[in-house]
């Protein structure tokens, strides 16, 4: 399994600040931040599943020009998989006719461009080799986060979260986990912004990872233009015994 980071940040903002998607293998995304534009048009018709962890901007926000884009290079529908409530979300504010076309419907139900599939926490997808599996978050609206496993290695991407003891039972079983993505929204003098807004700052990460149990590499995501330097260099003191490194866009995974 090769997973391509095509966007990480909590924001835009220059050439390497993209939010929230990553391509797996050819044919897969997890979120659909902006980091899919970048993507050439015969690459975006390759897609066939998009696994959404939650509605907000930065994770869909290419979601509904990527169908757009690729409607007439493909014969068969892109593939929605997110929780019902995520799919809820999509129907009512975005592909809703007002926001974009529905193209759920279009051209019509039986023979439509894109068709959504609910997943449940835990609940497991087979894809060929590959099986992606929801995994509890904890954010402002309903989300999970996923693991990826090829058979020989898994990635576990946390999506948006806070602090969330249901997450780490289920990392901690993951026998052949190699690479933990993990979020850090702000800096901890923003802490009380992180509480409500429902993401983690240094310290709120140093007492999530003192519940992990094995030793994956671990990379931060979803930090904040502007306060990039300050947040990582608060995670390394924070968690230095751990590793971390920032997640990159470009940045490649192959397990």
């Amino acid at each position: 399994m090769k997973v391509t980071v095509l966007g990480c940040s909590g924001g835009i903002g220059g050439a390497q600040l993209r939010t929230t998607s990553m391509l797996v293998d050819h044919d897969l995304l997890i979120d659909a931040g902006t980091g899919v534009a970048d993507l050439p048009l015969a690459d975006l018709a390759l897609i066939d599943h998009v696994f959404l962890t939650h509605s907000h901007l930065d994770h869909i926000a290419a979601l509904p020009l990527l169908i757009d884009s690729v409607s007439d290079l493909r014969s068969k529908p892109v593939t929605v998989h997110a929780t019902a409530a995520t799919i809820d979300i999509l129907v009512r504010h975005v592909f809703n006719w007002s926001i974009w076309p529905d193209f759920n419907a279009i051209p019509n139900r039986e023979h439509a461009l894109m068709q959504y599939q609910p997943i449940s926490i835990g609940q497991s997808v087979r894809l060929e080799t590959r099986t992606i599996t929801a995994l509890p978050a904890e954010h402002t609206v309903p989300a999970v986060g996923y693991q990826l496993d090829s058979g020989a290695g898994s990635l576990v991407f946390t999506g948006d979260t806070t602090s969330n003891a249901a997450f780490w039972p289920i990392v901690n079983a993951i026998a052949n986990l190699r690479y933990l993505l993990i979020e850090t929204a702000f800096p901890d003098e923003e802490k009380v912004l992180a509480e409500v807004s429902k993401h983690l700052c240094p310290s709120m990460l140093a007492s999530e990872l003192r519940r992990l149990r094995l030793a994956p590499e671990i990379y931060i995501s979803h930090l904040k233009p502007g306060q990039i330097e300050l947040t990582m260099s608060e995670i390394e003191a924070a968690v230095s015994e751990f590793a971390p490194r920032m997640l990159r866009r470009g940045q490649v995974f192959e397990f």
